[in-house]
């Protein structure tokens, strides 16, 4: 009984990843498509995704919208690409038998993304506080820049888990070795 129920745990999970990974690959899709529209058309800048509107940031400085734009678009494609590995490490696993190089340079990669999504969004929150003491009005920014103290933390005590993983992997290798 114990089993069916971490099965149906895990599959339920599973089928939770799928639907962030989709919501998060549709996020980083209209962020791109409307990145490409402000290139070609600069009226669109007061309407961006999720009815941003950095057309003030536009008009009185490009390089300052490029930049936080493209902090948004890369943490977006980040996460979208995270959560993939996510799915690739439940496909692939084997709930009988987990602790496989695969799923510990998985868990690993993971812990790299999330770092480094963590690391770009303190960096994009203590730029978009730059532009905020020059005068600019950064509303809407807020949701595109998550909590990243939260993300490096995680990205940290994934990394743990990581190379926990790996060490008990290798123990597991010697000791089959030796029997």
């Amino acid at each position: 009984m114990h089993s069916k129920t971490n099965n149906f745990i895990y599959w339920g999970l599973y089928v939770i990843v799928w639907l962030i990974f989709v919501g998060l690959s549709i996020e980083a899709g209209g962020l791109l498509v409307n990145f490409f529209f402000s290139l070609y058309n600069p009226e669109m800048v007061h309407n961006l995704y999720q009815k941003l509107d950095l057309s003030e940031m536009y008009n009185r400085n490009q390089l300052a919208f490029y930049g936080i734009y493209s902090f948004i678009i890369t943490n977006a494609v980040l996460k979208a690409v995270m959560f993939y590995i996510v799915i690739r490490l439940m496909h692939t696993m084997k709930l009988s038998q987990p602790f496989t190089r695969f799923v510990s340079a998985q868990i690993l990669r993971i812990s790299y993304f999330t770092l480094v999504i963590g690391l770009l969004s303190y960096i994009a929150r203590q730029w978009t506080n730059n532009l905020v003491h020059r005068g600019y009005t950064t509303t809407g920014l807020n949701q595109f820049l998550d909590d990243s103290q939260a993300f490096i933390v995680m990205g940290a005590v994934i990394y743990i888990i990581a190379t926990i993983f790996k060490k008990g992997i290798e123990l597991q290798e010697e000791n089959d070795l030796t029997v």
